[in-house]
């Protein structure tokens, strides 16, 4: 387990500040992450890569020459926020682009995206690509589906190499693409990990047992099976693989690929080592030609006792890229000329995440009416984050079930965060719709993950409808509670019937606005409407997830409700105590 921390909730800040006070050789801090503390040439497309913390040396450690410009480091099993990113994307750029990689999971994929179009938006070119090597999590039918793993390293580094050769961002993106669909990762554990201040795993394992097909964010298995000597388990870890190969590669024989075993936090060396020695065996006896190995952690999840197999299917160009030299705080490899130091660029501090958003000095013009209704949004703020902290724990039980159990720890730090920068807002005299917006921002920026965008999308559509100028009605409340719905759904593409927050969020919505249209006083629309989300989300219970960290554990997941959609009908009932009080 995680022992040695202050307050868990700034556990990830003060990783990555000891990180990089560690290692100034290689990287410096800027809001959001790190980037080389080398020069780059100008007009080098930058590969910046991310994730959330509790991965070392992923994602931090591969800042360096000859893997990543960037790394956008998010909270404990929490994707970084596009604002994140976004800070340490426009740190690296020099020119050339931007190519945003990250392993495909909701959270990043939400935020690497939000976070393109605004460096798009800025003028800078960008593109992304999500790595989905485990073919655990889904079947080669729907390998888009699948999560990233220890494949990131080989489809990062192929990437980043092609990038230090020059090449423009296009090709760059062609590369990774190339190498993601040559890679493959499979692993088991054997105990689930510890997040720094609990005092449990995520999942355990029974004696004698392991989990099998698991993921890096305390996901338990697919499966379960006896526990293995080191030579079975090798040959589980090949054969699963040997499966399925890439679909221009017909037959092992002959091929070479380069492999990976990966350790997730408490599997000792010498035990990689005895297990990599009868993995080297089989694939030799499968005719695979073995180039330049590694044996160690990549990537971790804290202290999971557990271990993974990646290979990735080499032609020549990707071989001269993996082969290519590289020098990281955490990966090195071959010899590179000695380092210019970037002194055209001054350190950056990382003290702005102390902070959620903070407020600007001026906020918009706003009406008298829209700073009264102001005052009610931030009550009912108030009452969003006393919910969540009273029943956080909770949450984290139920998202364990099939999940991460992250839920009620990321819609802590949101919630907690949007009352803060709401609170701000308004002591500046701020309407409705700008403390609704500024709040938006900060639960997006500090949850992080796929909660923290979502309710992001959700308060920003709030507030642009309530606006600053006119008193909001009960109409325009349900208005903007169905553009919410609307957004939610387009961001995330999950619909109802999917086993998430949609599952409430659209029935909410709908009966928000018929009870409104009814003429009902806002406050009795939203008494009904939080009953129907109250019945929506226990509804979740007989669903089976389709989307999410969750959907590989489907089965694991039925009878009990989805943490998105039981943590929002607890919030639509305590925003109808905040009406109540502030009618």
């Amino acid at each position: 387990m995680t022992r040695l921390f202050n307050d868990p909730a700034a556990f990830a800040d003060e990783a990555l500040e000891g990180f990089t006070a560690a290692h100034r050789r290689w990287v410096r801090p800027v809001t959001g992450g790190v980037v080389r503390a080398t020069a780059t040439p100008a007009g080098q497309v930058a590969v910046v890569i991310g994730g959330g913390s509790g991965h070392y040396p992923a994602f931090s450690g591969l800042v360096g020459r000859g893997l990543a410009h960037g790394a956008a480091v998010g909270n404990v099993f929490a994707s970084p926020s596009a604002r994140q990113i976004h800070s340490v994307a426009t740190a690296a750029h020099v020119g050339g682009g931007v190519l945003l990689m990250y392993g495909n999971y909701a959270g990043d994929v939400l935020h690497f995206g939000q976070a393109a179009e605004r460096l798009a938006a800025d003028g800078i070119e960008t593109r992304t690509f999500a790595v989905a090597d485990d073919i655990s999590s889904a079947g080669p039918e729907e390998s888009a589906k699948r999560r990233g793993i220890a494949g990131d390293l080989p489809v990062f580094k192929a990437a980043a190499a092609a990038a230090e050769q020059g090449l423009p961002l296009e090709e760059v993106l062609r590369v990774a693409e190339r190498a993601g669909a040559r890679t493959r990762s499979f692993g088991i554990a054997f105990s689930g990990c510890t997040l720094p201040g609990a005092d449990h795993p995520l999942f355990t394992v029974p004696e004698a047992r392991m989990a099998v097909g698991l993921g890096i964010h305390g996901e338990p298995g697919i499966g379960e099976e006896a526990l293995p000597t080191a030579d079975e388990a090798a040959r589980l870890l090949v054969e699963t693989l040997l499966k399925e190969l890439p679909e221009d590669v017909a037959d092992p024989a002959g091929q070479r690929a380069a492999v990976i075993l990966n350790g997730l936090g408490s599997v000792k060396y010498e035990e990689l080592f005895v297990v990599y020695r009868r993995v080297a065996a089989l694939l030799g006896d499968a005719g695979v030609e073995i180039v330049d190995p590694e044996v160690g952690e990549l990537v971790t999840s804290f202290d999971m006792a557990g271990i993974s197999l990646t290979l990735t299917w080499l032609d020549d160009r990707l071989e001269e890229l993996w082969r290519a030299p590289a020098d990281t705080p955490a990966y090195r490899k071959g010899a590179l000329d000695a380092a210019e130091p970037d002194l055209d660029r001054a350190p950056v501090t990382a003290a702005a995440q102390d902070t959620a958003v903070p407020a600007a000095p001026v906020v918009p013009a706003a009406s008298d009416a829209s700073r009264r209704a102001a005052g009610t949004v931030l009550a009912a703020l108030d009452a969003v984050a006393r919910v969540v902290d009273a029943h956080a724990d909770e949450l984290g039980r139920i998202d364990a079930v099939a999940g991460d159990g992250d839920h009620g720890i990321g819609m802590r730090r949101g919630s907690t965060a949007a009352h803060r920068a709401a609170a701000g807002a308004h002591g500046l005299g701020a309407g409705a719709g700008t403390v609704l917006t500024r709040a938006a921002d900060a639960w997006a920026d500090k949850a992080g993950g796929t909660s923290g965008a979502l309710w992001g999308t959700i308060l920003r559509s709030l507030g642009t409808a309530l606006g600053d100028r006119e008193a909001p009605d009960a109409a325009r409340v349900a208005e903007g509670v169905t553009e919410a719905s609307a957004a939610v759904r387009g961001l995330g593409g999950a619909e109802v019937g999917d086993k998430t927050m949609v599952d409430v969020l659209v029935p909410f919505a709908d009966a928000l606005a018929a009870a409104t249209g009814e003429g009902l006083p806002l406050a009795d629309a939203w008494d009904r409407a939080a009953t129907t989300a109250t019945a929506a989300a226990a509804g979740t219970a007989d669903l089976l997830p389709r989307r999410g960290r969750a959907r590989p554990h489907a089965e694991k997941s039925l009878g009990t409700p989805d943490a998105g959609a039981h943590s929002l009908a607890l919030i639509t009932r305590a925003v109808h105590g905040a009406l109540l009080d502030h009618h």
